[in-house]
């Protein structure tokens, strides 16, 4: 059994960083890397990515950010901006990079884990697209890193997860119970200006529940005997 980890940097500006996680990735063992969009990457991406070249030349080019997790079970992503607030779901719950490799060991699947803009970060409608997020406890007088600096980080924590024999739900029917839960509100004429908070409440849920096909088989039997009540 294998624990896929794949590293996505959404829309990456500046070529050194790049090269710098290619190099920072083979330090602790990683090899797959996808670039939505990225900036031209010339001399300077390989110089900073010195032995690991061959990870940025063999990089998978994607121009949405769907695409590029498309086949991954569980999407995390990494923000250096929290909230307090325990009704702000875009930014919350965040884990430590040690916590995520906590709830990881002993799965089986594909993880990919997002980086986002060097300037912004992710926009929210891609926060919400995350099973996950993932924060690293800086010094608060200063807490947003370097990209690569961060990377780092993040990936020695990772690099020495125990891979095992509990599978992650497909992909594509993770995405279906999602469908699903969306067509149930909709029938329940849940309230507009909460569904949308509700949903991603739902996907952070499952994100940490790590769900297996039967449990998404499971809830999706449930999801279709409620709504069959509803019609009758």
């Amino acid at each position: 059994m294998v624990l896929q980890l794949k590293i996505v940097l959404v829309e990456p500006l500046y070529q050194g960083n790049v090269g710098s996680i290619a190099r920072v990735m083979k330090n602790f063992g990683f090899c797959e890397l996808v670039l939505v969009n990225p900036c031209k990457l010339k001399g300077e991406a390989r110089a900073m990515s010195s032995h690991a070249r061959d990870i940025l030349e063999n990089a998978k080019i994607t121009n949405t950010f769907k695409e590029a997790v498309k086949d991954a079970s569980l999407v995390v992503g990494t923000t250096g901006m929290t909230s307090s607030k325990d009704d702000e779901h875009i930014r919350n719950p965040s884990y430590t990079p040690n916590e995520l490799k906590n709830r990881l060991e002993g799965m089986d699947g594909t993880v990919a884990i997002l980086f986002g803009r060097e300037d912004k970060g992710f926009a929210n409608d891609e926060l919400k697209l995350c099973d996950m997020v993932v924060h690293i406890p800086a010094n608060e007088e200063y807490p947003i890193m370097n990209i690569s600096h961060s990377a780092a980080v993040i990936f020695y924590e990772l690099s020495n997860i125990q891979s095992g024999e509990k599978p992650f739900a497909d992909p594509f029917d993770l995405k279906l119970l999602h469908n699903h839960l969306n067509e149930l509100l909709e029938q329940l004429e849940y309230p507009s200006h909460k569904k949308d908070k509700t949903l991603l409440m739902f996907r952070r849920v499952f994100g940490r529940a790590q769900l297996t096909n039967r449990e998404v088989q499971t809830l999706r039997g449930v999801l279709r005997i409620i709504q069959r009540r509803i019609k009758n």
